[in-house]
Formats: C-alpha cells, structure tokens, sequence
C-alpha cells in the first residue's frame, strides 16, 4: 500500500534566512499563493517572535492560504515565541505550533549552559503550553543527529506525553548520511509507534555535505510520514532539502519508496521561477529538476537517442514539471487573454482587475518598444510594477530622473527622488558611471551604507535585452539586498540601489515598533 508523505514548505522561514533573500510581506504573500497552487500540505511561514514585520507577514500568510494549507511558524521553548506563533497564525483553518529545542550535547553545554534535565523540561513545559492555545503542536529536537540516542529518544518520549503531535528530527548542520540517518528514523519510528501510533514522525535536513535529499529519502525509507523542504533547496549555509528533488524522486521511484505526495508536479518550475525572481538568488544551471539545464542535451549521442525514444536519456518528461518545449512570444498584438495566461503561467496573481489593467498598459508600452516580449520581460513588468505599488505609501524613496555622463576622468550623475511629496535633487563624481549613481543616491539619502555585491544579468534575447541588477548593501552590519531589471541598464542599477535603501528604512521601521508577546 501506498503511503501518503506530507510536505511542510519552509522556504518563508528557514529559506529566508539566506543573506539577501529577505522578502517583504506582498512578495511572501505572493509566494504562500504559489506554494497553495503547488499543493504542499503546510507552510511554515515565518518566525513571528522575531520582529513586528514577520508578526505581520505570518498573520497575512495564514489569512491569504489559510483556508487550504496548514499554516505554522517558528518558536523557541519560551512563551513569549508561543504566544507570538499563536496570535500569528490562529486565523488559519488549521494551524500548529512549531517549538525547537537543542538535545546534542554542544547544544545543551554551549548553547544553553544547562543541565540535560533542565532543557529537557522546558521542552515539556513548553509543548504544555502550547496545548493550551492549539490542538496540535510540533516539537524539533535541534541537531538530532548529532544527539546521544537515549537522551534524545528520552525528550521525545517526554515531550509526546506533553502533548506533542508531531515530532521533527532534524539534520540540523547536515552531519548524517543516509545509511546512519535512515537507521536513526528507523529506531525512532519503532519506539514512536509503541509509545502513540497517532504522533505524526518528520524530517528537517541541512546540504552542508551535499546529503539533504538522499537523507531525507531515506528517512521515508524508514519510516518518516513528513518531510521538511524548500524550494531550489534555499536555506542557511549550503540550504536545505530540495522539495522538487524529493518530490520527484519518490514519483519516479514510487516502485522503490512505495509513497506518493500531494504535490502538483506540473506548479514545480513556476513556483522555482517565481522564488528566483522574488529573491534574486538564481539556481544552478545543471541543479536537479528546476535547472536551466536540467532537460537539455548537448551530446550528439544523447540527441540520437532522444530523436528515436524520450526515454533513453529522458527519466522525467519536461511536463511533468511544468517545463515546456516553447516559450509563448508576445507581441504588442496580444491580447489580455494571451497577457493574463503568460502573467498567471509564471505563479503571479491576476485577480485585481484594476491592477492588472494597469499592468496589461505597460504590458503593450514595452510591446510597441520591444516588439517581442519574452517570459523574462513579464517577469521584469510584474516585478517592477508590484514593487513601485509598495514604495508609493510615503514612506519610501522613488526614482524620478537621472543623468549619467561618463568619461576617463570624471563620470558625473545626477538624480531626483522623491520620497512622499518631497523631492530631492544632486549630483557626484565617481570612480565610473556606477560608482558616481550610488555616490548621489547615498548622499540624497543621508544613510551610511557600503556596496558589498553588484551584479548584472541579461534576462531577454535580441538587441533589446533586459538587464537585471543584483546588489548587496551593508549598514550597521546587517546586509540588505535590492533587485531591479530594466532594458536600460544604467537605470536598473539606479532602481536595484535604491530598493536596497528601502529595505534598510523598511527595517528600521519594523524595529521601532514594539516587539511582538
């Protein structure tokens, strides 16, 4: 018989904890839409106790998809992080809690300089409380593969008798491989049954040496019902379980696994397209499933085979995925059907009418300058157009105009910004064209912050290709990232800089706001 594995998407939370995928709460709303498509099972949408701006994305996410995906978010074993978690999420039609607490050795010694008892006990007294807020409650037991097996079978003993309804082992530094690993699910999985059949066992593991998927396979293999995955594998460090590798490895060998997901395969290379160009962090060229190379073949022995049977290179078909064989050309002619499908094909919402007639009008702007418009081009028109709609509350800082002339001796810029109904006009000397656009934008800004990463992609084919700019800022050592894609690409490089600014003002006002429970 078949079994039914359940997928948690962490990508909102342990996803974004990379350095410059920080997302504001349209874009993560804009996500959670996408992942309702995908038809993952539960989303973990944030760390609510962690600023007044995750509070609120959490609350959004849990208003937005929580009629059909279980939402839950991140908690420490303390109760102001339940009570965040609680208020952010009970709006959801089926939420849960999610506690983590360390059980390795180096985790209890270093990390809360407690004794194995202590952390153990407020590891039940949390999951108590939490029973007092939400049926159902999660317990992670930090490291677990590094953790001396008595002692962490001993938490989880406890804290299932406290109420715990699922219990996450994680990887939590990518140490295991998958033989070691698998037989730890093994053991847990026997125990966990004869201590309470209905304690739902899951998995959480980390790439640091390349293993996540293969031990998360195996950890099905052995028994685990829940997996915990992101999209392209994002998360700290070297990221986390692919959920498409997992995905499409328990459907290609579903004779092997004998399990399946509710994962709507053909949503996979929409929802890792939209992760790219809501983060700008792009995915490999030759990663597994969502890569650009993923189904090409160059080897003329390969294409041989390919022209007599799909099959003889070929172990997924491109559709499966939602990867097509030709991309749909638009041109100034298209009509709104034609626009609202590309827009819609790329995991963006079209359900605003107003909005998306305001988009369709610069929809046929850039048609009647490009002539052609490619997928990368909607991309670049939804992007731009959602992240102006966010800047207009006042607070933030718009591009009204800019002027570069460069030579070998002096490159000169000059901008105007407007921020509410002010606007603001200067020029500077630079190093070159770049460097003397960011010098005014720094001076009309008045923040001290430092360029720590520029870089400029060409997303378009043919003379009028778009550029898209990435850069990472710092300021008071936080790092902070701005992504903008124009046919001009001095005029993206503006954009880029100036959306890096806003986030560190979006930032510090979270940060002024009272902290959440």
């Amino acid at each position: 018989m078949t079994r039914n594995i359940i997928v948690l998407d962490t990508t909102l939370r342990d996803g974004e904890q990379v350095p410059g995928a920080k997302l504001n709460v349209h874009q993560k709303v804009e996500f959670a839409q996408q992942l309702k498509r995908l038809q993952v099972d539960m989303i973990e949408a944030g760390f609510p106790a962690s600023s007044q701006g995750d509070f609120q994305a959490v609350q959004e996410i849990a208003k937005s998809v929580g009629d059909a995906v279980s939402i839950t978010a991140l908690a420490r074993a303390v109760k102001s992080d339940i009570d965040a978690v609680y208020h952010s999420i009970k709006l959801a039609q089926d939420p849960f809690i999610h506690i983590v607490l360390g059980t390795s050795n180096i985790h209890v010694d270093k990390k809360f300089n407690r004794s194995k008892d202590a952390v153990l006990q407020m590891g039940v007294d949390a999951v108590k409380y939490a029973k007092t807020l939400l049926p159902r409650v999660q317990y992670s037991t930090e490291d677990a593969s590094r953790s001396d097996f008595e002692y962490l079978w001993k938490t989880i003993e406890a804290v299932v008798k406290a109420g715990a309804t699922i219990i996450n082992v994680p990887d939590t530094v990518g140490y295991a491989v998958p033989e070691e690993f698998g037989e730890l699910i093994r053991k847990i999985n026997e125990r966990l049954k004869n201590l309470n059949e209905d304690v739902i066992l899951s998995v959480h593991c980390h790439n640091d040496l390349g293993m996540a998927t293969a031990n998360t396979l195996a950890a099905v293999k052995n028994g685990a019902e829940k997996v915990e995955v992101t999209i392209n594998g994002l998360g700290e460090r070297a990221g986390n379980t692919s959920l498409e590798e997992v995905v499409m490895g328990l459907k290609v060998r579903e004779n092997y696994y004998n399990c399946s997901t509710n994962i709507k395969t053909t949503e996979l290379l929409r929802t890792s397209k939209l992760l790219t160009y809501l983060t700008g962090l792009d995915v490999q060229v030759n990663k597994a499933i969502t890569g650009e190379n993923a189904f090409a073949h160059s080897s003329g022995i390969h294409q041989d085979g390919l022209l007599k049977d799909k099959q003889v290179y070929e172990i997924i078909s491109p559709e499966d995925v939602g990867a097509e064989s030709m991309e749909l050309i638009l041109t100034a002619r298209s009509g709104r059907h034609a626009f609202k499908n590309a827009v819609e094909r790329m995991g963006f919402d079209t359900g605003d009418a107003a909005d998306f007639e305001a988009l369709f009008e610069k929809f046929l702007a850039l048609a009647d300058s490009k002539k052609e418009v490619y997928d990368h081009d909607v991309y670049y028109l939804v992007t731009n157009h959602r992240a102006l709609q966010q800047q207009s509350c006042g607070q933030l800082y718009e591009l009204v105009s800019f002027q570069v002339m460069t030579n070998d001796q002096y490159p000169t810029a000059t901008v105007k910004l407007k921020k509410g109904n002010e606007e603001f006009t200067d020029s500077a000397v630079g190093d070159g064209p770049i460097d003397a656009l960011y010098s005014v934008i720094k001076s009309l800004v008045g923040l001290d912050v430092e360029l720590k990463d520029y870089k400029i992609n060409s997303l378009s084919r043919g003379k009028e290709a778009i550029g898209r700019v990435n850069i990472r800022i710092d300021h008071q050592g936080k790092t902070y990232s701005g992504r903008a894609m124009d046919t001009d690409i001095i005029k993206a490089s503006a954009m880029a800089f100036l959306n890096g600014i806003n986030a560190v003002l979006l930032d510090v006002t979270n940060e002024s706001l009272n902290p959440v429970g």
